[in-house]
């Protein structure tokens, strides 16, 4: 089972930046169906998307962080990023990082990271 982490969250001022990492645990970046993600989830809120990215950088955002947060990755690494620009209190939740191998029922996630946007 691959194991995903990520680190970088943190307590941000408003208009402020963050870059979130998730490192995975084997080379999974070197399949081609792999699609990486981050989610989020506020408190008292379900899990929604903020950004995915596939094996050839085709990418995909949420219309509330577009403009503002840009996902990449480094396949070296293993490593996907989320650079987050702009944030607001809205932006508050715990981040998480997913691994969904298209066309099967493969999925895994990481633990979270705690994103805090004071205003």
């Amino acid at each position: 089972q691959v194991q995903l982490v990520e680190s970088g969250g943190d307590l941000v001022q408003a208009g402020g930046s963050l870059r979130l990492s998730c490192a995975a645990s084997s080379s999974i970046f070197i399949i081609n169906t792999l699609v990486l993600g981050w989610y989020r989830q506020a408190p008292g809120k379900q899990r929604e998307l903020v950004a995915t990215i596939t094996r050839d950088d085709n990418t995909n955002y949420a219309d509330s962080v577009k403009g503002r947060f840009t996902i990449s990755r480094d396949n070296a690494k293993n490593t996907v990023y989320l650079q987050m620009n702009s944030l607001k209190p809205e932006d508050t939740a715990v981040y998480y990082c997913n691994a969904k191998l298209r066309f099967t029922d493969y999925e895994t996630w990481g633990r979270g990271t705690q994103v805090t946007v004071s205003s």
